[in-house]
């Protein structure tokens, strides 16, 4: 249970990162991801990379430059241009359903228009799932100047599509829906310099 902990990923760049294990029965048709980073990087940076054998970017939640986020789907990707903040806490979730292609981003709280990707695909479940660095091959294929440097915390993943309230719920850390990632039982596995930390400020 990391309820009030952070994973702090210490030197810039990085070869470190944190393995996530999930419980995955089947491929999954929809999906959201949440979590919460806190950093000074203004290079591009991973936060979220699930890999499947045959997709290195089947999910990604990739940073390429301040004030902007990429998702990937199946290896396509949708930008949402965002003002760039205070350097303070940003939590994003990323959904998307594979029946309309509808992809939503939400930041702090707040959706940004909708878009389009990968509509009638569906993501593998045989998966390599790694904070702090961003796949190019199954579970490596690492490049350092993509690494997170700072502190990661909240990281879930569900696999469906979460309703606007439950949206608000993970910003605000309320009771949330069971999933098949989830900050307070998280089952992972750190490799190289990472380390756990109580989380300084709300």
């Amino acid at each position: 249970d990391l309820y009030r902990k952070v994973f702090v990923f210490r030197k810039d760049p990085s070869n470190a990162y944190v393995v996530l294990r999930a419980k995955l029965e089947q491929p999954l048709q929809n999906f959201t991801v949440c979590l919460r980073s806190y950093t000074d990087l203004t290079r591009p940076y991973s936060l979220f990379s699930y890999a499947t054998k045959a997709q290195d970017n089947e999910i990604l939640l990739f940073k390429p430059k301040p004030g902007e986020y990429r998702l990937y789907v199946g290896g396509k990707f949708v930008t949402f241009r965002v003002p760039e903040g205070g350097r303070d806490w940003e939590h994003v979730c990323a959904s998307w359903e594979s029946a309309t292609g509808i992809a939503e981003f939400w930041l702090n709280g707040k959706p940004w228009p909708r878009k389009g990707l990968q509509r009638g695909y569906t993501v593998g479940v045989e998966a390599a799932i790694l904070l702090g660095q961003e796949q190019d091959a199954f579970g490596g294929g690492f490049d350092v100047y993509n690494s997170f440097s700072g502190e990661l915390a909240d990281v879930y993943l569900w696999d469906v599509g979460l309703s606007p309230d439950k949206m608000r719920a993970t910003y605000l850390s309320l009771r949330l829906p069971p999933a098949i990632l989830a900050w307070k039982s998280l089952s992972y596995e750190v490799k190289g310099d990472v380390v756990v930390k109580p989380r300084l400020r709300e």
